[in-house]
């Protein structure tokens, strides 16, 4: 029997929830089974190929809500987890009790770990290490930027290695040993342990290269990187620089997409009052009340340019307020 797990890739959170989803299904659900792993990415267009829906049983963790019939589990915490009014009535209809959704848990692996321990009997205890990491890193809840952007922890090394994984096979073979292994241990396995010391040299560089780049005015940074090959900089370190700011708008791209970021300082002097999830979904974007980003087509670089500019007017329009 084939499990195919779709999680939300490049991504710490999206790894870990199809690791312990993994661990879940095979210690209360049925253990007989091969799974196979496929990474989501927010982009233009469509998001999902149903074509890829081939498993005997198809789960979605940690990514938008998919109304196909095929789609027999899915997990998400996102605010902006339904593409449109349609996807929401099907998930309220839905009468599996095999799709969940609570956007106030701070991380999806926290959130499965609970429903799959209340519902299903699962121990959690095992895993407990990538629970709490998760939480910390997807929920920012990190004691001060430094922490953030110094990245001495395990878990935050394996976050910058998942984040800049250019291999497709990457992550799928990472996800079982999320489910398995210390994560110190893991930093040392040896299709691992020889990314490391590159991307830290690369995260210096981006430090650089942002502390050139940042434009900071009424509490908000703007910053555009798409000529670097800078996509997965670390999210914090704007607040690193700019300790002074409440929120931030970010232009970077990749092969397939430009992508506007748009976050809040976490430990702002000025808390964040504005929903970004709700601003990003106006360019069909999303996130979170703190955290949201869009995704354009790798040609619409204009369009990108112009939705960065109006978002930052619109969050210093709200900070002289």
């Amino acid at each position: 029997m084939k499990v195919r797990v779709f999680y939300h890739d490049k991504c710490f959170d999206g790894a870990s929830s199809a690791a312990l989803f993994s661990r879940f299904y095979r210690e209360r659900i049925r253990n007989d089974i091969e799974f196979v792993y496929s990474g989501l990415l927010h982009r233009a267009g469509a998001l999902f190929d149903e074509k890829q829906f081939d498993g005997d049983e198809n789960a979605i963790v940690d990514f938008k809500y998919s109304s196909s019939p095929k789609i027999t589990w899915w997990f998400d915490h996102h605010q902006s987890a339904f593409l449109t009014p349609e996807d929401a009535a099907h998930f309220e209809q839905d009468q599996s009790n095999r799709k969940f959704y609570d956007p106030d848990f701070k991380s999806c692996t926290s959130f499965i770990a609970t429903i799959a321990e209340q519902r299903f009997g699962f121990n959690p205890a095992p895993v407990t290490d990538l629970i709490h990491w998760t939480d910390i890193i997807d929920g920012a809840l990190y004691p001060d930027a430094k922490t953030a952007v110094e990245m001495k922890e395990p878990a935050m090394k394996l976050t910058m290695i998942i984040e800049s994984a250019q291999d497709y096979g990457f992550v799928p073979r990472l996800i079982p040993l999320l489910a398995t292994k210390p994560l110190a241990d893991i930093l040392e396995e040896p299709f691992i342990a020889p990314l490391l010391k590159p991307l830290l040299e690369r995260h210096q560089h981006s430090i650089a290269v942002l502390k050139e780049r940042i434009e900071s005015k009424d509490g908000t940074l703007f910053f555009d990187i798409t000529d670097q090959d800078l996509e997965g900089y670390n999210k914090f370190i704007p607040y690193y620089l700019h300790p002074e700011c409440t929120y931030s708008v970010g232009l970077s791209k990749s092969s397939f997409r430009v992508k506007v970021s748009v976050g809040s300082n976490p430990w702002a002097e000025k808390p964040p009052m504005v929903n970004l999830a709700k601003i990003c979904e106006r360019y069909g974007g999303g996130g979170h009340a703190r955290v949201g980003a869009i995704s354009f087509d790798v040609k619409q670089h204009e369009a990108a340019r112009k939705a960065a500019h109006e978002i930052v007017e619109e969050l210093r329009a709200s900070m002289r307020v």
